[in-house]
């Protein structure tokens, strides 16, 4: 779920259509916006800059690119278009975005950094754990949520510094 302006979206899994809803009432708004293509969402952010939504397809393995105002969608990030060697494998889990900068939580687990203008790839951070999510400070660190062995603990939040590419 993400909020563009007054609107709320939703992804569900298996739906290839993003629902909106008002924000201040939830009440629905239309049919919302069919995705052509889009088999698995799992997470959806927007771009207030850009007018956009991205969403991590689990199903397609893609992250697709949807203009709230126009309705276009295009797939934005395939496996195909970020491999490097046979094996390279992305699969986008969880997405967030700041100042411009998609952060793509991958399995296996790693975090990919993308500039959200062009798509040009700025970093990848391989993780030693599995991660279930992350998000870019405005300092230019990640904070990751992962899983632990820990019986009792459900996740622990990791500050992961790095600087910011120039």
């Amino acid at each position: 779920m993400t909020q563009l302006g007054n609107i709320v979206y939703v992804v569900c899994a298996k739906s290839c259509t993003i629902k909106m809803y008002t924000a201040d009432t939830l009440n629905p708004l239309g049919d919302g916006i069919h995705v052509e293509g889009m088999k698995d969402p799992g997470d959806i952010v927007a771009c207030r800059r850009g007018r956009h939504l991205y969403v991590a397809d689990w199903g397609g393995d893609c992250i697709w690119r949807v203009s709230v105002d126009d309705r276009s969608c295009a797939k934005w990030l395939t496996m195909e278009s970020t491999m490097e060697s046979t094996m390279d494998i992305f699969h986008p889990e969880t997405l967030s975005l700041t100042s411009g900068r998609l952060l793509v939580t991958s399995c296996p687990s790693s975090l990919r950094q993308y500039n959200a203008a062009n798509r040009q790839e700025l970093r990848v951070v391989p993780l030693p754990w599995y991660a279930h999510h992350a998000v870019e400070t405005t300092r230019g660190t990640f904070v990751v949520c992962h899983a632990t062995s820990q019986k009792d603990a459900v996740s622990e939040m990791f500050a992961v510094c790095l600087r910011r590419c120039g």
